[in-house]
């Protein structure tokens, strides 16, 4: 299906119905040429007349083998899809009146995944009439994003949109990679020699 779809996004040799074309290719010399002469060299060459650039004008025609184009195509578009990383977005949720617990358990997930790539749609959610609250919603998500400076930077400042105001943050490069070096360093000093004395209950 993929390679139907490519094929399809190309005109080649006779299906190429325009006066004339301008001819790039290793063994062609670069010009406009009237579209019988551009399909005789490519056709003298035992090779395709590609059209890559349609909207060009005159229209770009490649001189090659078409098979040997299509899977040119198909390699690149693989080592794109490759190079594009997927944004992960994890959302947390407050209420206007978040108790301390609440909001330092969910400061921690924050980290976390911020540590891990992810970004973090921060929100706070107006239930009624908890609405008037929304400066100290404001109030909190500012506090939020303040302590996590170390681990993410402010990518939307807090915005209402209907029953929520929401913060984004998009993790520094380098943030989760620092955490993980000191993580390293604990096992190393955690054992403690008394563990290896311990008798196991008879």
């Amino acid at each position: 299906m993929k390679n139907d779809s490519l094929k399809e996004q190309y005109r080649i040799n006779e299906r190429i119905r325009v006066r004339e074309v301008r001819l790039v290719g290793d063994n062609v010399e670069t010009g406009v040429y009237p579209i019988a002469q551009a399909l005789k060299i490519a056709e003298d060459q035992g090779m395709d007349l590609v059209e890559i650039s349609p909207n060009a004008a005159p229209p770009v025609c490649r001189v090659i083998d078409y098979q040997k184009f299509l899977y040119q195509q198909k390699k690149r578009q693989k080592e794109q899809k490759a190079k594009s990383v997927k944004v992960v977005v994890k959302e947390i949720r407050f209420g206007p009146q978040t108790d301390d617990h609440d909001y330092n358990f969910k400061l921690k997930h924050a980290k976390g995944f911020l540590e891990e790539g992810s970004k973090v749609k921060a929100y706070v959610f107006f239930k009624g009439r908890s609405i008037l609250f929304k400066e100290q919603g404001e109030v909190l998500l500012l506090r939020f994003a303040n302590d996590l400076e170390d681990y993410g930077k402010v990518e939307q400042l807090p915005v209402l949109e209907g029953k929520r105001m929401i913060i984004m943050l998009t993790p520094k490069k380098g943030a989760g990679s620092s955490s993980a070096s000191k993580a390293a360093k604990k096992p190393e000093t955690a054992v403690k020699p008394e563990q290896k004395d311990e008798k196991k209950p008879s």
